[in-house]
């Protein structure tokens, strides 16, 4: 726990930024149109410290939760304006919520972080004609428009299954690419054959047995692309436990990667066309399978709350939202039982996806559901709770960072021996997989990465066919 007051620390940050104690407080801002209270509940105790990958990593208190929320006021005030500096200081954060879990007052720091992050693009104090025009690409266009995610996501696929990606990188033609491109492009995730709507009808009842709730399933976007068989698996272990399973078609993103990063305007049309495809009040549980999503769709009620025509189902929306994990433990989720003749031991330990834990308090659930696993032995990975360095596109905008976290984690999975990591965020998991795959010996398999609930079903399917998972 640091020692130094508010204040010196402020001074020593204005220093760092460059910005005087005079500087102008300019037009009113984001950060000053919150509740002040919000502002006022970092108490500079410093719990929050040791649990901060910026700060472990620099040991530089501008670079921790205290220290941002110490600028973030300083503007509010009006003491600071917001410059470049303060910018790049706020996506700097992974936004991991780990300061949260720590914190002993309570710090609403993700409405903290996201505010901040939107007077930043309000400001345009990172503006390039570069940065714009991938934001607007980005943000506005492809993950605004699910058609033409899915049709880019269908020339990937093409582009991997015809072997012209294996013939480009074997003759080395992908290092010629322009900038960072080339660096990315071996993590570039593997499109699935055939996405959701055609792996998963708009209805599904079990085949036998009462129907005991009903449920709509959201099947996300990069999740749709590469990583459907999860949303697969997440309807067969729903049905499989007594739940009609509504689906609905071509789902928008839900607005997550915008809210991150600063384009609000955007995370709330997103939501509103959530909310025009699914009515919370015809459904038990509005299902994610996703951490990073469902920490962004469970604060729906947040993000409209002054829209008249849509806050009372928002509000609604956020009471239903349940993690696919918690779902489970809530409705006591039947343990499927060992296949005839018994199931093969294997050991498995589970990394913690940020927002899952931190952003969502979902723990313990994953964990039930691995320990339900015939023949499965759970090992702890040591800081299974910190970052892998994924956070959204963290691993693109801050690669030596993330670099150093996704090398930290793997040393701590390889270290339990384990075959299978057990992960539920799309991002967590290719960023796993990169890293292991990287860390592999010549001629070693890496353990295999999968979602909890693949498991699950596995077991499910396993147990009807009376043969070993």
């Amino acid at each position: 726990m640091s020692s130094a007051s508010p204040h010196s620390e402020l001074s020593v940050q204005r220093s760092a930024l460059g910005v005087s104690p005079s500087a102008p407080a300019g037009s009113d801002n984001l950060l000053k149109s919150l509740d002040y209270s919000v502002l006022q509940q970092c108490m500079h105790c410093g719990m929050c410290l040791p649990t901060c990958p910026t700060y472990v990593e620099t040991g530089r208190e501008r670079h921790s939760p205290r220290g941002r929320i110490s600028l973030m006021r300083a503007i509010a005030d009006g003491e600071l304006d917001v410059t470049r500096a303060f910018g790049e200081e706020m996506y700097f954060c992974l936004g991991c919520l780990a300061c949260t879990t720590a914190c002993p007052a309570g710090v609403d720091y993700a409405n903290l972080f996201e505010t901040a992050r939107a007077e930043v693009e309000r400001r345009q104090v990172l503006d390039t004609r570069q940065r714009r025009s991938v934001r607007w690409f980005a943000l506005r266009l492809i993950f605004t428009r699910p058609r033409l995610l899915r049709f880019i996501g269908r020339l990937l696929w093409l582009w991997q299954r015809s072997g012209l990606q294996a013939l480009s990188r074997s003759t080395g033609l992908t290092r010629l690419l322009p900038g960072r491109l080339a660096g990315l492009e071996p993590q570039t995730p593997r499109i699935q054959t055939r996405f959701s709507d055609g792996l998963i009808a708009p209805v599904e009842r079990p085949r036998t047995g009462q129907v005991r709730h009903r449920v709509a399933l959201l099947t996300g976007c990069v999740q749709d692309l590469v990583f459907s068989d999860v949303n697969r698996a997440t309807v067969d272990v729903l049905l499989a436990n007594g739940c009609e399973v509504i689906t609905p078609r071509t789902q928008s993103c839900c607005g997550s990667l915008h809210a991150h990063n600063g384009d609000t305007a955007s995370a709330r049309e997103l939501a509103r066309r959530q909310l025009d495809a699914i009515d919370p009040g015809s459904v038990d549980a509005i299902i994610s399978n996703a951490g990073g999503c469902g920490s962004h769709l469970r604060h729906y009620n947040h993000l409209l709350h002054d829209d008249p025509a849509y806050a009372e189902r928002a509000a609604m929306w956020s009471r239903k939202l349940r993690d696919i994990h918690e779902w489970l433990a809530e409705i006591k989720f039947r343990p499927p039982a060992a296949p005839v003749g018994g199931a093969p031991a294997f050991p498995v330990t589970y990394h913690e996806s940020c927002h899952l834990c931190h952003g969502q308090k979902v723990s313990r659930q994953p964990r039930e559901i691995l320990k339900s696993l015939p023949g499965a032995e759970l090992r702890e990975c040591g800081e299974a709770t910190w970052c892998c360095g994924s956070a959204g596109i963290y691993n693109i905008t801050q690669p030596e960072t993330a670099g150093w976290l996704q090398t930290r984690k793997v040393g701590h999975v390889q270290a339990t021996g384990a075959t299978v990591v057990a992960t539920a965020n799309p991002g967590c998991h290719l960023q796993l997989e990169n890293g292991l795959r990287a860390a592999a010996a010549p001629g070693s398999t890496p353990p295999v990465v999968v979602h909890p609930v693949v498991l699950l079903a596995r077991a499910y399917a396993a147990e009807a066919a009376g043969r070993p998972s």
